[in-house]
């Protein structure tokens, strides 16, 4: 086994070992709210929201972009499970503001091992022959967040399934502050009507 896989099985040892009645905790969010957010591990959505386990619905992805799938999770937590309110949480220093679309679809093309950030540019490192499947994935990339958050407050408020009394809330939380910082014109485009 990996280093890794046996520091998680252990961890997830004294977890159970301590879990106590959180088996009971009913499927539906406690607090009602579902946030869509990135995947980068410097967020720590529990913390910075003062979420505990039950609380929230979490929707993480590259970039936390109101992709296709975020959006049918979005989709089913109210209309399953009833959150009421809605969170799209951008971040800075995100890495999907390092790279578009075509430097990606490039980097695959020539090879599907690990590329490396070097002096502000992605260089591929690897050997062998990548693939043309990347040319057909938009990524979703950040040119700017503020607007990278309004789109996707505006993609999720004009969504046919989306109910219009759900608020959608905008913020873009400062990785070297922990601070949310509120998107005041995404807040304008999420209002419920």
């Amino acid at each position: 086994m990996s280093g890794a896989l046996d520091e998680i099985l252990s961890a997830n040892k004294a977890y159970a070992d301590n879990f106590g009645d959180k088996g009971n905790l009913p499927m539906p969010p406690g607090r009602r709210i579902a946030i869509l957010t990135c995947m980068d591990a410097r967020l720590d959505v529990g913390r910075f929201a003062g979420l505990k386990e039950g609380d929230a619905h979490v929707i993480r992805n590259a970039g936390g972009r109101a992709s296709d799938d975020a959006i049918r999770s979005l989709i089913i937590s109210y209309k399953l499970l009833g959150t009421q309110e809605w969170f799209v949480i951008h971040h800075s220093d995100c890495g999907m503001e390092t790279f578009t679309n075509d430097i990606m679809h490039g980097l695959l093309l020539q090879s599907l091992e690990t590329a490396k950030l070097e002096e502000g540019k992605w260089v591929d490192t690897g050997k062998g022959t990548g693939s043309r499947a990347g040319q057909f994935i938009n990524f979703l990339t950040i040119q700017n967040q503020v607007q990278s958050v309004c789109d996707d407050v505006e993609r999720i408020r004009n969504h046919p399934l989306v109910p219009r009394d759900i608020p959608i809330y905008g913020f873009i939380y400062d990785v070297k502050t922990g601070l949310l910082n509120e998107v005041a014109q995404a807040n304008e485009i999420g209002k419920a009507k």
